[in-house]
């Protein structure tokens, strides 16, 4: 197995890539699926070559034809996204006045409203012939029924009426369906007009010719509300409000001369006649494809059936078979006459492809779809052929996704009347032959989750391509899933349905490789894209499944691994994670990319460091991976069989968190009726037993310090009393403490911020943010809230907005964008500012003390290596700590919070105190030898160790060797533990102690000198007799503390004439834990 990097057929990315300045980062976002890359798009900018979705066309001539549009859209639906913001910024319609957009709910009696508004006593006359529209999904016309009927009866007197209905409803095995049952049952037993657009392409026309037909009788439009009307595409011909104006004007006029004694069908058909003369177009009601002698000819309705029916008959007419197909456009009124004449001459069979509910009703023999009535009756009773051709219903449930494959999967079963298919047999459709196909599996809370958004929108920029983007949801696998398919092609395409064969496949979470089968729709030869961080050459067995790894091989398809983790800065930067993702999907699906977009990328993502560093990271991070068979691959019989799309149940991510309670302030009463009424208001007075992390209440025993008082470093050591508190720890596990904020400090910024020290407020916890406490201001500002923190840039751009003043306003928005960095750089790290002074500084920026807690956030505990073991102490935990201090630039003593809150308490005080394990831990060996280097307090665990080995060693127990080394400044003032050690020493517990005093000669002395001085030693313990090595402290004698232990290993490895890689060895004996860093 070889990891290499990727040739690059167009230069690197980086030396493509021309970054022009920006001064902010641009925060990308998605505000409805129903928009254009999901973005807003202004009324008067739909107009010519553009990119719009299905959805949004709809909504325009909802918006401009109408007086009111009444929509019934369920909150993730946002069938009426963009008419609401444009109703809301006051666009004119072209009537002259802004349309009212009412949003309403979907229950029994939904249309009242609007039933109630037409046929008003008060209603204006002089706007009787202006249309009212609906807006909803097919789920909603169950529920309008009633007023749906009631419309049907009174039309003669009532407004031209027209539904835009997004055929969508929820099926429970198979999430969001395309469900057309329902409308083609309505308009049948209510005399409705129905209209299906066959394509985002035409949704604007039909849209347009539906609210025309509402001249003559109530109008249904449906179209797909699943996919097709939510795919991001380009339409050539959009027609501009003023065209759509035109259009309408001179057709209504039409509509208004149509002879009287023509029935709805006859009028129908005028009104398409001069409709396609105005726009040019050849609709028809009934629209054939395929073979000219075709003898199986298939009848289809829906927006996704009638583009599969024209591709995919068109290809299998192509090939020889003789079939056809018809597409129905005008359902009601159902023109019998125009229907017989789509039919060939030559047809013996058709077959009616028929939605039915469910997949039981599609088995059942009793069961009829309503389409096939029609169609069966129409055949019968035609004099055109001498024998009639025979009629059959194939149903298909509305949960059915169709691809081109299932599709004449469909067609060659009923064709050739064969059982049904095991397998779904393949087609390469032509219009697919030059697009460029790519797939984005993502879950839903990732940093990358609108890297296809944003591709698909940079590429949009190109005039001379077209860019298809569409998203479906699957909210029930692993908390939110998404998957994305981008298109690109020179021509343009119609292709509601997931890629099969796409060029490049991208996957942004590791354990989405166990929910879906990415690689099976990836063409042969294609490329696969997996983000997995922290990716070693071993683990591939691990974290690439072996049925992943066989597709791979078999059909050559080319593996690439994404690790971030091989440039760490940007595994803590969402941005840049992004655009790291982002350039990797170019620099393999886009090679030859044009510069510009690149630089649009660069603007739109981030400042120019970040994307030099990003470019220059893509090829650290991205590599091929060569995949040879492996063993294991074998043994693995029945694989599981995975998914290769989704099944949509959602439009909008897995919204994961829940509302944030109001941190309300109150008063003492509000406490008390809580506690009087327990069972009113449900209080549970028990010790906070739905916090995460285990608290425990200790008292402080002894509080002595250990260097002079004249001394500039204050290192002490603290011991508590466990009393009964329960509190139990191992060797080598911290203790966290849970530190209170300087009383002095607290009430000054209470006093400042203009607060009453006891009100009642409620706070997160600082230990589990979703459990609230009630505690008076001071209590929470003392216990709970990180007000002497540091703050982050995030803080100053959300502060900003509550800034009155202007110019602390532009300030504080200052310091979160890139000009602003060595600002916030130097209020960081040389000014030490909190948030307190934060607050002190931008007086105008005031949020409420509920807002204020908000932002500050909690105040986190602190963890400290345990200086003891309980074994030896068993009623005691000990603690050595050094208080942090520094002067800031304005000559004020500042400290750290928590060292500080310990190093002034008093024999007797209270602490809430907690345990964290640790990777430092003694080997299960008791005569294994621990070879220990400490710096400063980083003894501290090493005092228990060697606590822990004195008791056994009294016990008559064989402990092994001990080695400890020691590093400080100065002998006379930070000899922690000295005279501890020196005891230990004499009595044999420690077999050598170096100690390494830095300053006190002429020439500094380290830790690592003092171990070189011992090598022999160190061969003994540490290799001849596999002892441990353990570091605690800072992290800078690492480097130079390995580099002994790999001279010690080569050593040993000299005399007994072995051949060691020192630097495979280290990565070993981690391995085997007997090389432990617990470094800060």
């Amino acid at each position: 197995m070889q990891l290499k990097q990727p040739e690059s057929n167009g230069g690197p990315l980086a030396d493509q890539t021309a970054v022009p300045e920006t001064k902010t980062r641009v925060e990308v976002t998605k505000q409805s699926s129903t928009l254009p890359f999901g973005q807003p798009v202004p009324l008067s900018s739909i107009s010519g070559p553009t990119y719009v979705t299905g959805q949004l066309l709809v909504q325009q001539i909802a918006y401009v034809l109408s007086d009111k549009v009444f929509a019934y859209s369920p909150d993730t639906f946002d069938l009426d996204a963009a008419a609401k913001d444009w109703a809301q910024s006051g666009e004119k319609n072209v009537h002259g006045y802004p349309t009212a957009v009412l949003p309403l709910q979907t229950r029994t009696g939904a249309g009242a409203f609007a039933l109630g508004y037409i046929f008003s006593k008060d209603f204006d006359l002089s706007k009787r012939h202006i249309p009212q529209t609906l807006l909803a999904s097919s789920l909603s016309l169950r529920h309008l029924r009633g007023a749906l009927d009631q419309l049907a009866l009174l039309y003669g007197v009532a407004s031209p009426f027209v539904a835009h209905v997004a055929a969508t409803d929820y099926a429970a095995d198979a999430g969001l369906v395309a469900e057309y049952g329902t409308a083609l049952q309505l308009s049948e037993e209510l005399g409705l007009g129905l209209i299906s657009s066959g394509s985002a392409y035409e949704a604007q026309h039909i849209s347009l010719f539906a609210t025309l037909v509402a001249h003559i009788l109530p109008t249904i439009h449906i179209y797909d509300g699943v996919r097709t009307s939510r795919e991001t595409l380009r339409v050539i011909d959009v027609l501009s409000q003023v065209g759509v104006a035109n259009i309408f004007n001179k057709v209504s006029k039409v509509a208004e001369g149509l002879n009287a004694r023509l029935d709805n069908a006859g009028k129908v058909v005028e009104l398409l006649r001069a409709f396609n003369d105005e726009l040019g177009t050849d609709y028809e009601p009934f629209e054939y494809v395929g073979h000219d002698a075709a003898e199986t000819v298939y009848v289809v309705f829906g927006s996704v059936e009638a583009q599969l029916g024209r591709q995919v008959v068109s290809k299998l007419a192509s090939d020889g078979k003789k079939v056809g197909a018809v597409i129905v456009r005008i359902y009601r009124p159902f023109i019998e006459e125009a229907f017989v004449k789509a039919l060939p001459a030559s047809v013996q069979n058709v077959a009616v492809l028929g939605q039915v509910a469910t997949e039981s009703a599609a088995s059942d023999a009793s069961v009829q779809s309503v389409l096939y009535s029609d169609v069966l009756t129409t055949v019968s009773f035609s004099s055109r052929w001498a024998a009639s051709p025979s009629v059959t219903d194939v149903k298909y449930a509305a949960s059915h996704a169709f691809t081109p494959s299932s599709f004449a999967a469909i067609i060659t079963q009923a064709t050739e009347k064969t059982a049904a298919p095991t397998a779904a047999p393949g087609i390469q459709l032509p219009q697919l032959d030059s697009v460029q196909q790519y797939v984005f599996w993502d879950t839903d809370d990732s940093a990358a989750l609108l890297a296809p958004s944003v591709a698909g929108s940079l590429l949009s920029r190109d005039s001379t391509s077209n860019v298809y983007l569409s998203e479906s949801h699957d909210n029930l696998v692993q908390g939110g899933v998404v998957r994305s398919d981008l298109r690109l092609s020179k021509k343009t395409i119609d292709a509601p349905y997931a890629a099969e064969e796409a060029d490049v496949v991208v996957v942004g979470e590791e354990k989405l490789l166990k929910e879906v089968a990415a690689s099976k729709s990836v063409r042969d030869g294609g490329k696969l894209i997996l983000k997995l961080p922290n990716f070693k050459e071993e683990d591939v067995e691990k974290r690439v499944p072996a049925s992943l790894r066989k597709d791979v091989r078999a059909r050559n398809i080319s593996l690439h691994i994404l690790d971030p983790a091989l440039a760490p800065a940007f595994e803590s930067d969402l941005n840049a994670t992004r655009l790291l993702l982002e350039l990797a999907f170019f620099k393999l699906a886009q090679p030859d990319i044009k510069r510009e977009i690149l630089e649009k990328l660069a603007a739109l993502e981030a400042n120019p460091p970040t994307l030099e560093e990003c470019t220059d990271a893509v090829e650290k991070c991205l590599k091929e991976l060569e995949v040879p068979e492996s063993p294991a691959e074998t043994a693995d019989d029945s694989p599981r069989n995975l998914p290769r799309a989704l099944k949509t149940n959602s439009f909008v991510p897995f919204e994961k968190q829940d509302v944030e309670p109001d941190l309300r302030l109150s008063k003492w009463e509000s406490a008390a009726k809580g506690l009087v009424f327990k069972e009113a208001y449900a209080t549970d007075i028990t010790l906070r037993p739905d916090l995460t992390v285990k608290t425990y209440t200790i008292h402080v025993k002894e509080n002595r310090r250990l260097t002079p008082l004249t001394y500039d470093r204050n290192i002490f050591h603290i011991e508590f009393d466990l009393g009964n508190s329960g509190l139990t720890y191992k060797i080598g596990e911290a203790l966290g403490i849970h530190a209170d904020n300087d009383a002095d400090l607290v009430r000054e910024f209470i006093e400042s911020y203009n607060l009453n020290a006891d009100d009642l407020v409620q706070v997160p916890s600082r230990d589990d943010v979703d459990v609230m406490e009630t505690k008076t201001v001071y209590q929470s500002l003392a216990q709970n809230v990180d007000l002497f923190g540091k703050p982050p840039k995030r803080f100053y751009e959300t502060l900003a907005e509550y800034a009155t003043d202007e110019v602390e306003k532009k300030k504080l928005a200052s310091l979160g964008t890139p000009e602003g960095a060595e600002e916030f750089k130097r209020r960081a790290e040389i000014d030490t500012i909190t948030y307190a002074d934060v607050f002190e500084e931008f007086k105008s920026a005031h949020p409420s003390f509920s807002e204020m807690v908000r932002l500050v956030g909690p105040l986190k505990r602190r963890e400290y290596s345990i200086a003891s073991a309980q074994a030896v102490t068993p009623t005691a935990v000990a603690l050595m700590i050094v208080v942090v201090d520094w002067v800031d630039p304005r000559g004020r003593t500042r400290y750290g919070q928590a060292t500080r809150y310990l190093s002034r308490l008093p024999v007797g005080a209270a602490v809430t105190a907690s345990v964290k394990p640790s990777v430092m831990k003694l080997p299960t060996r008791d005569d294994a030898p621990l070879i220990m280097a400490g710096l400063g307090t980083g003894l501290a665990p090493f005092r228990a160790f060697v606590q822990y080995r004195a008791m056994q060693k009294a016990q008559g127990k064989d402990i092994g060797a001990i080695l400890l080394y020691l590093g400080s400044r100065h002998q006379r003032e930070e000899y922690l533990y000295g005279e501890e050690w020196e005891a230990y020493l004499d009595a044999g517990v420690i077999t050598l102690l170096g100690a390494a005093f830095s300053r006190d000669q002429p020439q500094k002395i380290y830790i690592q000198d003092r171990m070189r001085q011992t090598m022999r030693d160190i061969v003994q313990a540490y290799i001849r007799d596999e002892g441990s090595f353990y570091l605690c402290g800072p992290t800078w004698p690492v480097p130079d503390v390995t580099d002994v232990l790999k001279e010690a290993i080569a050593a040993e490895a000299k005399m007994s004439a072995k051949k060691v890689d020192p630097a495979k060895e280290i990565d070993r004996l981690k391995e085997d834990g007997r090389y432990v860093l617990e470094v800060y």
